[in-house]
């Protein structure tokens, strides 16, 4: 064992660091289907109104107004995709279906439940009134307007609009690819029978998926060897290719903790410990790589302290990497329905389950808050901060969590 070389980083400096060395990532243009999740590179401006022209919003008839309560003659019909090419003059009408161009001359559209039908004659109701059951152009969206700002991401109702503008490729920024390494010869993979002193290699599992939650492209590198040369060697070759380097364990201060002096031999090592529970021994660092610069994650072995490090630290920065807009989960207040103890010198994020009651969320703890004890995390909704000190948080008290899952 050795003492820690490192500072201890009260939590909002650690993540300021991390944050002024996040670079944000290039544009590609990617085809309409594969942008579904990406975050738009560019402003997304309508060439075009929406809809370009008069359209029925109903079925019917298109009349003029002024010709309310008379007989009309029938002329034709106008279907989506299929116009009614003549025009509609006093005393005429034309059948028009939901999303048929409103023929030139006509000025509403009569309900088909609101007229008398007889052969090609059409009597309409006493009273009309223009511009009725009809989307004029641009009602939807008019020429110019902006659809999507840059830094949104791209979901349902984005890649719905840009397909109706004619878009078949956005501009978006590049995911980050990140390397995933576990360090540690106590661990195994899973399905493989733990032998004396070993666990299964959880914390991999969780990461790849809370990285790919994130928006990364994950390469996953297995469990490195607790010997230096082959962890270097497996860090370097991953470096060619990935932007950003995430491992879990490795970064205390005990002999086989390699991870800390691996970073410090590739590059700078900008936070070293956190004053956070859990997740003391969080490591950040940027590497220089084939002329490149590169990211690294050093992340707690515990399963927790690895999960909550993630959401704290790494998260918001792959959504910089990606140009998101907002990098942080949304906060909502909420009243403690337990007295939430408090660390003497370290700020603490403690898991809870929130439920609504009188026209407020209500936060429980998940119980034992234990870094090791995974289940505090599955099913948590929240994240509740609780400052460092010797008094803790009162039941009953009202404080800001970070929103992990709503009820």
């Amino acid at each position: 064992m050795r003492a820690s070389a490192y500072p201890l980083v009260e939590v909002d400096d650690a993540a300021a660091l991390v944050m002024e060395n996040i670079p944000v990532l290039g544009v590609e243009r990617v085809a309409l289907a594969h942008c579904i999740g990406r975050v738009l590179a560019e402003d997304l401006v309508a060439p075009e109104s929406l809809p370009p022209f008069s359209a029925s919003a109903v079925d019917g008839y298109a009349v003029r107004s002024s010709d309310a309560g008379k007989p009309l003659r029938v002329l034709g019909e106008s279907a989506a995709g299929r116009p009614f090419a003549g025009k509609i003059a006093p005393g005429t009408a034309a059948r028009i279906l939901t999303g048929g161009v409103l023929p030139d001359g006509a000025d509403c559209v009569v309900m088909v439940e609101d007229v008398r039908v007889d052969g090609d004659i059409v009597v309409t109701p006493p009273a009309l009134k223009a511009g009725t059951n009809f989307h004029p152009p641009g009602a939807d969206l008019r020429a110019g307007e902006t659809v999507a700002t840059a830094g949104t991401q791209l979901g349902a109702a984005e890649l719905g609009l840009a397909a109706a503008l004619g878009f078949p490729r956005l501009p978006v920024r590049r995911r980050p690819r990140v390397a995933l390494l576990s360090t540690g010869d106590e661990l195994v993979e899973v399905g493989a029978k733990p032998g004396s002193g070993q666990i299964v290699d959880s914390n991999r599992w969780a990461l790849l998926a809370a990285l790919r939650d994130a928006g990364a492209e994950v390469r996953s590198l297995g469990i490195g060897p607790d010997e230096p040369d082959a962890l270097r060697k497996l860090v370097v070759e991953a470096l060619r290719e990935a932007d950003v380097l995430v491992t879990s364990g490795g970064v205390s201060v005990g002999t086989h903790d390699l991870i800390k002096p691996l970073l410090e031999s590739l590059g700078t090592v900008h936070v070293g410990r956190v004053k956070l529970k859990p997740g003391k021994p969080f490591t950040f660092a940027t590497l220089r790589s084939d002329g490149r610069d590169k990211l690294a994650f050093g992340l707690p072995g515990f399963p927790v302290s690895s999960l909550v490090t993630f959401e704290v630290f790494v998260r918001p920065a792959l959504r910089k990497m990606q140009g998101f807009a907002t990098l942080q989960r949304p906060t909502l207040p909420v009243r403690l329905a337990y007295d939430a103890r408090a660390t003497a010198d370290r700020t603490e994020f403690q898991r809870v389950t929130l439920t609504r009651e009188g026209g407020e969320l209500l936060a429980r703890s998940t119980g034992s808050q234990s870094s090791s004890r995974l289940m505090s995390l599955a099913g948590a909704h929240a994240l509740v901060r609780i400052p460092p000190g010797d008094q803790g948080v009162k039941a009953g008290s009202v404080v800001e969590a970070t929103i992990l899952a709503l009820p």
